[in-house]
């Protein structure tokens, strides 16, 4: 969970400029926020995986924020509309991720006996390290996938989808989207009216 100490900016809220935002961008943005619990692709064991997987990479918890990264890789997994690049030996990303969460199942229930969501967050982050790296008897032995690309590419989806939830941006001060504002003041340390500064 994060502590309200560590957020930079707890008074601010992008969303309070959304009135400036094109009918577009603030429709995208708001979706955001609402919290979907339906999936096309992942199944519920696969879910409870991710949701747990995807708490301890950004050290977040809270449930709004994760269940919009876990919609976040369900649409892109379902849509499947392919890679820029993608290694020789890597399968595609839908069967990279399926198969790899099947792995994390199996190994879970195999070394500790229980579901990898109920383990500890100490025990979770260390096989997570251990896939990372792809070393040990919980790496490159026991997935049918290749581990490291595996995690990244968790990592990435999870990142680039957490850092595009509104309450977040507000957390770090970003002033969202700048259409069609736009941005005014571009010297180093100034900032325009509605934008965070350390006093919000």
């Amino acid at each position: 969970m994060v502590k309200k100490n560590e957020i930079h900016y707890p008074m601010y809220d992008v969303m309070s400029q959304h009135e400036h935002w094109d009918e577009h961008t603030r429709s995208i943005v708001s979706s955001r926020i609402v919290r979907e619990d339906s999936y096309h692709f992942l199944n519920a064991i696969e879910i409870e995986i991710l949701r747990s997987w995807c708490a301890r990479l950004m050290d977040d918890d809270r449930g709004e924020i994760i269940t919009y990264v876990l919609g976040h890789i369900d649409r892109t997994l379902f849509d499947n509309k392919g890679e820029g690049q993608r290694k020789p030996h890597v399968p595609p990303a839908p069967i990279l991720i399926r198969t790899g969460l099947n792995n994390v199942h199996k190994l879970a229930e195999s070394l500790y006996g229980n579901h990898f969501w109920k383990l500890s967050p100490e025990i979770q982050h260390s096989l997570m390290t251990d896939i990372s790296e792809g070393t040990g008897q919980q790496g490159d032995e026991h997935m049918q996938v290749p581990p490291k690309d595996f995690f990244q590419k968790l990592l990435i989806w999870t990142v680039e989808s957490y850092y595009s939830h509104p309450k977040v941006w507000s957390e770090i001060g970003f002033g969202g989207p700048a259409y069609p504002r736009g941005y005014v003041r571009l010297a180093p340390g100034q900032v325009d009216p509605w934008e965070a500064t350390n006093k919000s």
